[in-house]
């Protein structure tokens, strides 16, 4: 009932709002998505779902754009610096948002004042993973390992700082372990090489991997959510195998750049909640490991702010900086 009422509330706000966004001259011209990860991220594969319908609804083509590197700080600048008329916006991750700022002591942009919140679109529900020859079958025995094995076992992330990177991090502390940190230029050739079995482990978003583990090419041996998930039934929680307690999920949002008229912001988000509430959408997005939200402006602004400060004191206390 209550995404109900937003869905209608939105709506409103952009139907009634009396600016040129509202009477629907926005958009005349393509959108620019940029996403500041590598294709077939789960924010990537997420993102396409949500923006070919928006694109349907809207009339107008949405051009997504992987921009990857640095953790996500090249196509977040990217956006930081583009002009704030509609036609560009972000998907992002809640790392851009709320851990690298946390991981360097210098940023390319301030991510409250260079950004404007736009909506939330799902949670990211992640997972511990292994290559098929890894002798780990659950995360007890990968933490059995390496305590036994301090610093000896490899793990696989989308480079020094990513979500992937953060995850087992604070995994490792949790347990009171030692990991060592192999770093790629994206989760999805972390993922890829797991799969691989170049190296043997790493956590990452069910989006990225969930085609991989159904395909027999790599598995699920825990998942960062309080429950078991609906999609892999089977999984154990990381809490319930191992490590009591530990969560790690993340999420997706779109953003735009600071001084985007507030009446575009408006339909924008209209139109996310809009794209949401198709059940096909829902779906698409469910397979991929979403937890589907749909926020306001506001909510996620909130979000940011308070997961900001909630990795702030997390990532001091794992001693997680920059390489």
């Amino acid at each position: 009932m209550a995404f109900v009422q937003r869905i209608a509330s939105t709506l409103a706000l952009a139907l009634f709002a009396g600016t040129a966004a509202a009477q629907g001259t926005y958009p005349n011209k393509p959108i620019r998505v940029i996403i500041p990860l590598a294709a077939a991220s789960a924010v990537d594969n997420a993102a396409r779902v949500l923006t070919a319908r928006m694109s349907e609804n809207m009339q107008q083509p949405f051009v997504l754009e992987n921009i990857a590197g640095a953790s996500g700080l090249i196509g977040a600048e990217r956006l930081a610096r583009s002009a704030p008329d509609g036609y560009t916006i972000g998907a992002f991750n809640d790392s851009i948002l709320t851990m690298l700022p946390n991981l360097h002591a210098k940023m390319p942009f301030d991510v409250i004042k260079d950004f404007e919140p736009v909506s939330l679109v799902g949670t990211i529900e992640w997972g511990l993973i292994a290559s098929n020859d890894a002798p780990f079958k659950n995360a007890g025995d990968l933490i059995a390992a390496a305590a036994a094995s301090p610093g000896r076992i490899n793990y696989a992330s989308g480079g020094n700082g990513s979500p992937q990177h953060i995850a087992m991090a604070l995994f490792a502390s949790t347990a009171n372990i030692s990991l060592a940190h192999v770093p790629y230029k994206g989760a999805t050739q972390a993922a890829t090489d797991v799969a691989a079995g170049q190296v043997p482990v790493g956590m990452q978003g069910l989006g990225t991997v969930a085609s991989l583990v159904r395909a027999g090419k790599l598995r699920l041996i825990g998942v960062g959510t309080p429950q078991r998930h609906p999609q892999f039934p089977d999984v154990p929680t990381i809490g319930e195998s191992g490590l009591p307690g530990f969560t790690f999920t993340s999420w997706f949002a779109i953003v735009a750049p600071a001084g985007t008229p507030k009446d575009i912001v408006v339909r924008l988000n209209a139109e996310i909640t809009r794209a949401l509430a198709a059940p096909d959408v829902r779906e698409k997005l469910a397979a991929q490991g979403f937890t589907v939200r749909g926020t306001s402006q506001e909510e996620l602004g909130s979000i940011t702010r308070t997961q900001l400060a909630r990795y702030a004191k997390a990532m001091k206390e794992a001693g997680i900086k920059a390489e």
